[in-house]
């Protein structure tokens, strides 16, 4: 009789516990977290998006353009007074340097270097040869996304990545201001984008842009 009692006891609290586990909502209404991104056309009148996916912007005399976003709902369980727990990242691959010089290379952290650990990429300028860590020594370089790396921040650190990109957060419609300069013309950059839609799904997107 009691291993009975406590057999059905052990099948309850199982059943309960699965349960409980199948009662946890998917973060997004709808079924299906996911962010679409585009250049606002209201700054920067005329860019498009070619067949090839990349988007052309002209230089206006505008040290800037937006970049804008629409994500998915999130579930009433994941929104506190209110406010939803989502934050969208935004990251690129190009960066400033020297008061003007330009530079391109994939060191972002939302898909690449800076969370493999790989410090040290060298970068050439003319007949010198870089790295990160020496450009951040002699003059703090900028990503466009609006963030630099100065000499006193740790890239080795466990929470270095947290310190890099900028961030939009707690709206479905993200945006964020993108440095654009006239020495910029010709040249293509990335523009990468990863919303986490409460710690639970996050959902990676990129942007290839032409500098006309």
């Amino acid at each position: 009789m009691t291993k009975k009692f406590i057999y059905t006891i052990f099948i309850s609290l199982i059943w309960s516990c699965t349960q409980e586990q199948n009662t946890i909502p998917y973060p997004c209404i709808n079924g299906d977290c996911n962010a679409d991104f585009f250049i606002d056309p209201l700054v920067s009148p005329g860019v498009y998006q070619d067949q090839n996916e990349f988007w052309h912007i002209e230089y206006q005399g505008f040290n800037y353009f937006t970049i804008k976003g629409n994500t998915s709902v999130l579930h009433s369980d994941y929104i506190v007074d209110g406010t939803p727990i989502i934050e969208t990242m935004f990251d690129s691959d190009y960066w400033v340097w020297l008061d003007g010089i330009t530079f391109t290379i994939p060191l972002y952290s939302a898909l690449g270097y800076f969370t493999g650990g790989d410090f040290n990429n060298p970068i050439p300028i003319d007949n010198k040869t870089y790295t990160i860590l020496d450009m951040a020594n002699n003059f703090p370089p900028l990503n466009i996304v609006g963030y630099t790396i100065n000499p006193n921040q740790c890239l080795t650190c466990e929470n270095s990545q947290a310190l890099l990109g900028t961030y939009s957060k707690y709206t479905y419609t993200p945006q964020q201001q993108i440095f654009f300069d006239k020495k910029m013309v010709g040249d293509t950059a990335k523009v990468f984008m990863k919303t986490s839609f409460n710690s639970k799904v996050e959902v990676e997107k990129e942007l290839k842009i032409i500098f006309d």
